[in-house]
């Protein structure tokens, strides 16, 4: 695995083969999806934040929204690309978890007129 160093933020960004963003302490040793989201508490009490929803999920799916709507033009592409990404097993899901299928459930609802 070829590791890419990034110095931006206080503790190493690193992108591995597979393109998945792992964060790793100065010790090298892999943060927790549990140890980003106290980092992220602290972050958001330090700085005084006003963000409802700031947690490594959230960080996480925004990027897939971000990804999904800058590539509108090829967005199925872009939601297989998404699925490899997140590791589910179907686009379906990837829909699902962007929030997607439910913007599509209610865009029907619009279509219907009495």
């Amino acid at each position: 695995m070829s590791l890419k160093y990034s110095s931006t933020m206080a503790d190493y960004l690193i992108w591995s083969d597979a393109m998945n963003l792992i964060l790793v302490s100065q010790k090298g040793t892999i943060f927790t999806v549990q140890r980003i989201n106290i980092l992220l508490k602290e972050v958001k009490k330090k700085y005084r934040l006003k963000i409802k929803n700031f947690s490594y999920h959230s960080l996480k799916k925004t990027l897939g929204r971000q990804v999904y709507n800058m590539n509108s033009d090829n967005a199925e592409l872009a939601l297989v690309k998404l699925m490899e990404l997140f590791n589910h097993s179907s686009i379906a899901i990837t829909k699902r978890y962007l929030g997607l299928r439910q913007e599509e459930i209610l865009q029907t609802y619009d279509c219907l007129s009495f």
